[in-house]
Order: C-alpha cells, then structure tokens, then sequence
C-alpha cells in the first residue's frame, strides 16, 4: 500500500538478528526456575541443566510456525480487535503507582476506583482501542489485587481489555469466568514481562504456561536495559529481548501449538546520570521499532509504546513527549500500541494525559492512512476542468469532500484575532476542560448487582487460596 511506515531493520537485518538469538538461546540459554515450563521444553527438544534451558534452532522454528498470523480478541459491547499484520490499535498503560488528579490537582498514590474511572473515561474516547490497569491501587490487598483491577476494568468499559497481573497463571481462569459473565469470556489479553537478561520467573512462565492453555493471548515484552540488562548497545538489548520473545514462545507453544500469541520488545537505554529508564528517547523508539520489524519477519503481531511522556507535570515536556510518541509508535505500524496517560517514566498516570494522547492518535492514523494514486484521488478531470487560475471553492467534488480533511477537537487551527476573541485558551486548558466534560458524564453501561456478587464470590475464592 502507498501509506507511510517506518523501518530499521530490513529481512536480511532481521535473519542476522534471529541467527544472533539462535546462537544466544543454545549456547548461553535461558532460566527457567518452573518445573512444568522446562518439562514442557526438554519434551519439545531443549537440553535441560538444573534451571537452565538451552533451546537449538528447530525448537525455535517449530514454535514460530504454529503461533497464528491472526486472531481476535473482541469487546464486551464495544470494540475488538483482530490482531495481524496491517492493524493498529492504541491503548492505556498499567500499573502506575501515582495519579495526577484532575479534579484537586496533587500527585497521590492510586486507588482502585481510578481503575474503574480511567476505564470509564477510554470507554467514551473513540481512540482508545483496548484498556489497561493505569493504576496500581495501594487499597487493594496483595492477594486480590489483579482481580479487583480486573473488576473496576469491568465496571468501566465493555471495550477488550489487557491485564497485567504480578501473580502467576492461577487468576486468569478467574479473570475468564468474570469477563464471561458480562458477556464475552474472551475479550482480554494478558500482558507477561521476562525478567531480562535471559529469565523466566516463576510468574511469568506460569502465565505462558496458563494463557496458552485458556487461549488467553499473551503479550510477551520483556524490556532490556541497554548498560544494566543487555550491553550498552542498542542492537544488543533488542537481541537479548528478542531471545527472551523466542524462548516464551517455545513454552508457549508447547503448552498448546496455535495458541494466540504477540510479540514485544522495549529495548530502553540507562541514564547513568539519573539511574532511569526515560520512556521518551531516540535509542529507545530506535530500539521499539527494530523489535517490530522482527515481529514482521517472524509473521507475529506486535507490541509497543505510544503516548508515553518523562513529564513530571502537565507542561510542555508533557506534550512535546505525548506527540512525538505517539506518532512514532504509530509509524511503526505495531499492532498494539499501549502507554497512552503514562507520564514520570512509568510511575504515574494522567487522565489529562490519555485524552491527548487520544487526539493524537486521532492524528497519527490520518498520517497512516493509504494515500493512492488511482483515479478518483487523482480528479484529473476536476484539475483539467478548473484549468490555470481558477480554484476549486465551489466545485461540486470539493463540497462532497471538504470534510475529510483531520479535523481537531483540542488543538487551535483559527486566526489570532478569533482565538482571542475565544477566551486566548492554551492547549493545557482545552484538555483540562474535555477531560472534566468526560469525567462528569455518566457512564453508559452497568455491571448488575448479581454480577457483582458473582465478583465477589470469585475474588474471594482465588484470594484465599493465595494466603
């Protein structure tokens, strides 16, 4: 197609990238302290010391070649996505230990009815295509916390979810009775992060192990540190994530072949000066992007960031950061696109923040879309008809057509005098402004008291068997 798309690594590129992988899961290997994840490699052909797992070539090539191209993972009402190559969809982020609160305007620690009301909020953003966590709620007990998120996710939004849990496997057949009770047991996907270099922790192979067998997808994006976790090498710490992809993948298709599957990587970069990972870096969206152009290669749809900001405040770091995020990870053409709100690296979310980062991905996919070349986007009949210094105001194909141009809700595309005229309102104030006109409407959807209950019932269940 004639669209616009970016790319780092071509196919010879990414055959040298995959050979380095070979080499690094077979002589090196990988730790896989998990009993059945091992079991399960060791059958599939990996030689097995102790914890350590080294998996040839052929195991790798089995694997790719049963995880599907394509699948879906629907709403609940609204929405769904069938990830495959060609497809983008933008999402939240989770798991942000603070909130920069809209309504008193201070920094404090999440609670678990930000869950429901950043859910809410996405539910009525037409941009927001699935929803995560954003907040890891300090009120919510360590032996429920991933189904009371899973729950207020619920409560907020009937669009697919992507849940991101520090427990092993044993929530997700929970998760899958309480998403089925409001009507579509597989409308989310599980977000599961190595432990790089070169590690599985129980947790997270139990997860693998779990969502291939519930035919849950699992989004596996480990997240190497180029200087701490991987060399101080780009390149590198996209090859040490992408031998970490291809050793989850392994167990994952063991555990059941066909099972729906998305590649990732986040190859970040140390700050040596700030010991920090900044989210918003060229080394960083250079390093995302090479990882997409392996999930291509390899046939597998993709994960990476978009709207992402380093901002301490809502300032203009905030919104030159969500910009340029957001239209880089757009360009990458990855499948799923998360991060939207996330502002301090990753330790805080903004509701402020999601709904720019929504108008900006409003943006990004009129850049991305195809631009042809045939004749009724030519119109050379209407270029030939109007002839040299004529205009096309009043004709016919402009009158049926003028509206497909981007039209923005938050940025400012008047004359000086009509802005003044206005109230002279900034950007920050704009978003401020939709942000408290979404907020304050009421939701359009209800989880039912009996369901509920039902909630309950199940949390209850799975929280005591983790005491």
């Amino acid at each position: 197609m004639s669209r616009v798309t970016t790319v780092v690594w071509g196919e010879a590129d990414c055959a040298r990238a995959r050979a380095a992988s070979d080499r690094i899961l077979e002589e090196a290997g990988v730790e896989v302290p998990h009993a059945e994840a091992r079991d399960l490699l060791a059958a599939g052909g990996a030689r097995v010391e102790g914890s350590r797992v080294h998996i040839p070539a052929a195991v790798v090539n089995r694997a790719l070649a049963t995880a599907p191209a394509s699948f879906e993972v629907p709403g609940r009402g609204k929405g769904g996505m069938v990830l495959e190559e060609g497809r983008t969809y933008f999402g939240t982020g989770p798991d942000c230990l603070y909130l920069h609160d809209p309504l008193s305007g201070e920094r404090r620690r999440a609670v678990l009815d930000d869950v429901r009301v950043s859910a809410a909020l996405c539910d009525q953003l037409d941009e927001v295509d699935f929803i995560m966590s954003m907040a890891l709620p300090e009120d919510a007990p360590i032996t429920a916390d991933d189904l009371l998120q899973f729950a207020a996710m619920l409560e907020g939004t009937t669009k697919p979810l992507v849940m991101s849990t520090s427990h092993g496997g044993d929530g997700l057949e929970a998760m899958c009775e309480m998403a089925g009770l409001c009507g579509e047991r597989g409308s989310f996907a599980c977000l599961i992060m190595s432990s790089p270099p070169l590690r599985f922790d129980p947790a997270a192979a139990d997860k693998l192990v779990a969502c291939a067998r519930l035919g849950v997808p699992a989004v596996l994006a480990p997240a190497p540190s180029a200087g701490a976790t991987a060399p101080a090498s780009t390149s590198a710490a996209v090859v040490v994530g992408d031998a970490e992809v291809l050793a989850g993948l392994c167990i994952h298709q063991l555990a059941c072949p066909g099972a729906p599957f998305v590649y990732g990587v986040g190859a970040s970069a140390l700050d040596m000066r700030t010991a920090l990972d900044p989210y918003v870096g060229p080394d960083h969206f250079l390093g995302n992007q090479a990882g997409c152009d392996l999930a291509r290669h390899y046939g597998l749809p993709s994960w990476s960031y978009a709207g992402p900001s380093d901002a301490k405040s809502l300032d203009e770091q905030w919104s030159a950061d969500v910009a340029i995020t957001t239209v880089l990870g757009a360009v990458s053409r990855a499948t799923l696109l998360h991060d939207l709100g996330y502002m301090e690296s990753g330790m805080a979310g903004a509701p402020e923040s999601i709904v720019l980062g929504a108008e900006l991905a409003s943006f990004a996919r009129r850049f991305m879309r195809e631009l042809p070349l045939d004749e009724e986007a030519l119109q050379l009949d209407e270029i030939i008809a109007v002839g040299p210094g004529g205009n096309h105001l009043g004709r016919p194909y402009t009158r049926r057509h003028h509206r497909d141009f981007w039209q923005t809700g938050l940025f400012d595309h008047t004359v000086f005098e009509r802005w003044h005229a206005d109230g002279a309102s900034t950007l920050r104030e704009r978003v401020a402004r939709k942000t408290a006109e979404l907020l304050a409407r009421t939701p359009d959807h209800e989880i039912p008291a009996a369901t509920r209950a039902e909630f309950e019932r199940i949390i209850d269940e799975v929280a005591r068997r983790r005491e």
